[in-house]
């Protein structure tokens, strides 16, 4: 097999669009708690808006231009396109059917209720109207549609309502229809004063109150009718090659991005056909980009803090390994021994300390970071600026291209900058992705290296929502093979070549595929072979050959895909020693782990990249061994393991692109991977 169909290969925007069903699915999971189910189908509504930002738009840019697929299945772009049509229509309608029919209703029966404008009751009118007066009015901004006032240009999944009219203006105008934006620095939920809920949690939508007093916003004419819409655009930036400075480059093109091709139109399911084609007209889109909804247009602005913890997740708090406990001895526990780090079950504490400490230390020099998502609140940005200001060398590699999170990350690099650190921003044409720190500290007249290598962001925040691994270590061949690929990043000089580390966009690729090759070997000799792969997405199409290669060869395949897999598993001929699974659960799962089992020798790693073709080729990323015998176990059992036996959380995939959910079977106790590693983790607090 030498070239991939649609035979051998999910197409990658379809298989993202299922991750996106899987989410949804969630909320109809009555075993996650009420208000955790709300948040599930909250994050589908980002999901799916990220995806009409990104995904649609770059498909609808490519039929723009010639329409022919650049993609493996090669699928001709107009099918892949109503293809998603056809799936995201379904999977809205699903939506809002969960949150009408079975989650408003429930929230109201444990004393939560969503006022909508037609549920309005008397008793609530004068508070409203005061509320709409005072804290609204005075930033709404209606724009009449007339020849002096074409209509508006308007942001990029803004919330608005086009209105009908009746009457004159104060100009004498006869004016039939206007556009009133929500202003999104206001609050988007408001929660009504207890007194006039008979002691219940009654809250109120923003739009539901500009509605209901939108004829306030037209002295002396009549509204008559309101109706919500939202556009969603192009959010992708492009950014030239030649850019003479990356940042000044990257804020023009922020500005765009507001403002960028239309790719979907959602309009409340009231609103005339006449008023839908006018806004599909004024937007230029056709009608498969059209979206008829049940309920508030901007979903994923629903979130609020409600005060009612019986409806969430119980709170876990993570584990600070016994091993640095004491925040004061980073340096002197990591002289002895590697220490893993499994977030969020482990704290993420040990990873600041350490940087907290080098801070202070008299005796560290250097403090090299990489930095793709942290964010200018982050104490690892203060720690790094205090660093800085301290007389330590720093210096940071911030990737500004990190989507969505451009802006933020001008922010960081200014900070740091003005504290006296030298700021990087990577190579132009590539992404730095890799996740690395770099400690240099005088020792009895040495310098010894201290580094942490991860496979998420060093953000905080995410720490506690997301899976990740981290290690901390003075191997001496790993530090010196992250130093060389800082001086790579940094400098002009030639290609790093790592000891131990594998190093996108050089040999990673081809170590994979090395790894993959020696396993078919072992398998060809008659010798158990096995692999276990746990990667967000995989879609790279030689590795995916390789995999089939080693099902074919006997190797045993067990893959832990996240989100996108474009391989087609248990296929007779093909893949059927291939097993595909996905884990949606409290946590993103987003911890990067490859295992081979190498006729007994266990070679495990883990790493920053997803088996894509822009992380193994667009990017620069890291991956490192685990050779330490009892962390390489730990991982194994509680990272790969305990994930094949999930029979509550998990999902597989069969041979048709279906996936379906996996449920313990008849007299089977219900295992869930993350339930377990925080119940572990509990234990050995207690210890």
């Amino acid at each position: 097999m030498t070239q991939h169909s649609s035979e051998t290969y999910i197409n990658r925007e379809l298989s993202l669009l299922e991750f996106h069903k899987r989410v949804l699915a969630q909320a109809l999971d009555e075993n996650h708690p009420l208000l955790e189910r709300l948040n599930f189908l909250i994050i589908f509504s980002r999901n799916l808006d990220e995806f009409f930002e990104i995904r649609v738009a770059s498909l609808l840019k490519q039929l723009d231009l010639n329409g022919i697929t650049t993609a493996p299945d090669n699928i001709p772009t107009e099918i892949i396109l109503q293809q998603i049509s056809d799936t995201a229509h379904q999977a809205t309608t699903e939506q809002y059917d969960i949150l009408n029919r079975i989650l408003l209703p429930q929230l109201k029966q444990h004393g939560i209720q969503f006022i909508q404008c037609e549920d309005i009751l008397d008793k609530h009118k004068a508070w409203l109207k005061n509320y709409f007066q005072i804290q609204i009015q005075p930033v709404v901004t209606p724009i009449s549609l007339d020849p002096a006032h074409p209509f508006p240009r308007l942001v990029n999944k803004s919330l608005n309502f086009i209105v009908t009219l009746e009457g004159k203006d104060a100009f004498g105008r006869h004016i039939e229809l206007a556009i009133v934006p929500t202003p999104r620095s206001l609050p988007n939920v408001v929660r009504i004063p207890e007194e006039l809920c008979d002691g219940q949690q009654h809250y109120i939508l923003l739009s539901a109150i500009i509605e209901h007093h939108v004829s306030d916003l037209f002295p002396g004419m009549t509204a008559t009718g309101c109706y919500q819409f939202r556009v969603t655009r192009n959010a992708d930036l492009t950014l030239a090659a030649d850019a003479d400075d990356l940042a000044v480059a990257l804020k023009d093109e922020l500005s765009s991005r507001r403002f960028g091709r239309e790719v979907r139109l959602e309009v409340d399911h009231s609103c005339p056909d006449q008023i839908n084609q006018y806004l599909l007209e004024k937007f230029d889109l056709p009608y498969e980009q059209f979206y008829r909804v049940d309920g508030p247009v901007n979903l994923a602005r629903l979130f609020t803090d409600f005060p009612v913890p019986e409806l969430r997740f119980k709170p876990f708090m993570p584990l600070i390994p016994k091993a640095v406990r004491n925040p004061n001895q980073t340096f002197e526990v990591l002289s002895r021994r590697d220490v893993l780090l499994h977030h969020p079950f482990d704290s993420f504490s040990p990873v600041i300390n350490l940087l907290k400490e080098a801070a202070k230390d008299p005796n560290v020099l250097a403090i090299k970071q990489t930095l793709y998502r942290s964010g200018p609140d982050s104490e690892i940005v203060q720690v790094l600026a205090e660093a800085a200001r301290n007389g330590k060398e720093v210096t940071a590699i911030i990737e500004l291209r990190a989507r969505f999170d451009e802006e933020s990350n001008i922010i960081v690099a200014n900070i740091l900058q003005e504290a006296g650190a030298v700021v990087v921003y990577g190579i132009v044409g590539y992404k730095t992705h890799a996740k690395m720190i770099l400690v240099v500290r005088r020792e009895a007249d040495k310098l010894k290296r201290y580094v942490h290598l991860g496979t998420g962001n060093y953000h905080a925040g995410n720490a506690k929502m997301y899976t990740d691994y981290g290690l901390l270590t003075t191997d001496h061949d790993i530090c010196e093979d992250v130093h060389k690929i800082f001086q790579e990043l940094t400098g002009m000089g030639r290609m790093a070549k790592p000891k131990k580390l594998f190093h996108a966009p050089f040999t990673l690729h081809d170590q994979l595929m090395h790894l993959i090759d020696q396993e078919i070997l072992i398998a060809q000799s008659g010798l158990p072979a096995r692999m276990i792969i746990k990667v967000n997405a995989l879609t790279e199409p030689k590795l995916i050959l390789a995999l089939y290669r080693a099902s074919q060869a006997g190797v045993q395949v067990d893959l832990l895909i996240r989100s996108i897999c474009c391989l087609r598993p248990q296929v007779e001929g093909l893949s059927e020693n291939i097993r595909v699974r996905s884990i949606v659960g409290r946590f993103l799962e987003h911890t990067r782990v490859y295992y081979f089992q190498q006729n007994g020798a266990d070679k495990l790693y883990c790493g920053s990249a997803d088996w894509m073709g822009r992380n193994l080729f667009s990017r620069v990323e890291t991956c490192f061994p685990i050779e330490d015998k009892h962390l390489k176990k730990q991982i194994i059992e509680d990272g790969l393991l305990s994930y094949l036996k999930d029979n509550q959380r998990a999902w597989e995939l069969d041979a048709n692109h279906q996936w379906h959910a996996i449920h313990p079977q008849k007299d089977e106790d219900v295992f869930i991977a993350q339930q377990y590693l925080m119940e572990k983790r509990m234990i050995n607090t207690k210890l």
